[in-house]
């Protein structure tokens, strides 16, 4: 069974450059397949068929050139019976699995004199 890289992508980014990338690295046509959101933004996914490791590599690479925010690979998918709701499930999924780093904490340590745990 196939697996699906699928990648989120910066707003000024040209998904036509994409295509035309994907085409020229040996995807076919039915391979991919990119969403365009129509909420006004020119943000978009897209989703492409990968077999093996060295089509994964290629297709990140690719995605990395077309100013990909992250990639996703999801296995034993195909493109064919994914869709836009259901690759941003998966991508929401995902997202709040991971560890994201935390902003900077301060900790405050002992000091000579009274602090807060000294009891009367």
């Amino acid at each position: 069974m196939s697996n699906i890289l699928a990648g989120l992508f910066e707003h000024h980014s040209d998904y036509k450059k994409l295509e035309s990338d994907l085409e020229n690295s040996g995807f076919a046509n039915s391979d991919y397949v990119i969403y365009l959101c129509d909420n006004g933004t020119s943000q978009y996914l897209a989703s492409v068929t990968v077999k093996d490791n060295d089509q994964v590599e290629n297709a990140r690479s690719i995605f990395h050139q077309n100013a990909a925010l992250k990639a996703y690979l999801f296995e034993g998918m195909n493109v064919k019976e994914t869709n836009y709701d259901t690759i941003k499930k998966y991508i929401d999924a995902r997202n709040r699995a991971e560890i994201h780093n935390s902003p900077d904490v301060k900790i405050k340590t002992s000091s000579d004199g009274m602090n807060s745990e000294v009891k009367f």
